[in-house]
């Protein structure tokens, strides 16, 4: 059985091999996400390639494979970002001995769920070491994205933003 660290080491090598075989001068590597949001991610994808893990409220994590980035960063690059949001806790489950309460809960539940779509535009990354993409997940269903080798919350992320952002009572449209 596979731990979570030897899983994203597997990950990263494939991630490596995939970007090396899908172009030279490309830099591959895993997508991970920050969850800002009291929702909890049940999955992403950029691009099309998923984001592997489900994300709690006010979380880290992903791990999937692969962000190709280009060898050199264009104006007005962007990727595309589609993810499901939910229900971020589980602490009404019912249980399933009471067979109608169960489903009434898994109603409640299915209904929270919410697909989300949004380009967002890739920050300039000339002359850095690129390592993947971190999608920021912001209330209001807001993006922010990094290719930075740094870790969220050292003093060189570029993303300044608490993990822990109140939701506005409304939302700009």
């Amino acid at each position: 059985m596979f731990t979570p660290i030897t899983c994203r080491v597997l990950i990263a090598a494939l991630c490596t091999l995939v970007g090396a075989a899908f172009v030279q001068s490309a830099q591959a590597s895993t997508l991970e996400a920050i969850n800002h949001t009291h929702w909890a991610i049940n999955r992403f994808s950029v691009d099309g390639r998923s984001g592997i893990d489900i994300i709690g409220p006010y979380q880290g994590g992903g791990g999937g494979c692969c962000y190709v980035a280009p060898s050199r960063w264009q104006p007005g690059m962007t990727v595309r970002v589609d993810w499901e949001t939910g229900a971020g806790s589980s602490e009404d489950f019912p249980g399933t001995g009471d067979w109608p309460k169960f489903l009434a809960w898994e109603k409640t539940i299915k209904a929270q769920k919410r697909q989300h779509s949004k380009v967002v535009p890739v920050p300039d990354y000339t002359g850095q070491k690129v390592c993947g993409l971190t999608v920021h997940f912001l209330p209001c269903d807001e993006l922010q994205v990094t290719t930075s080798c740094y870790a969220y919350g050292s003093p060189e992320y570029p993303i300044k933003i608490p993990l822990h952002l109140p939701e506005p009572q409304s939302c700009p449209k």
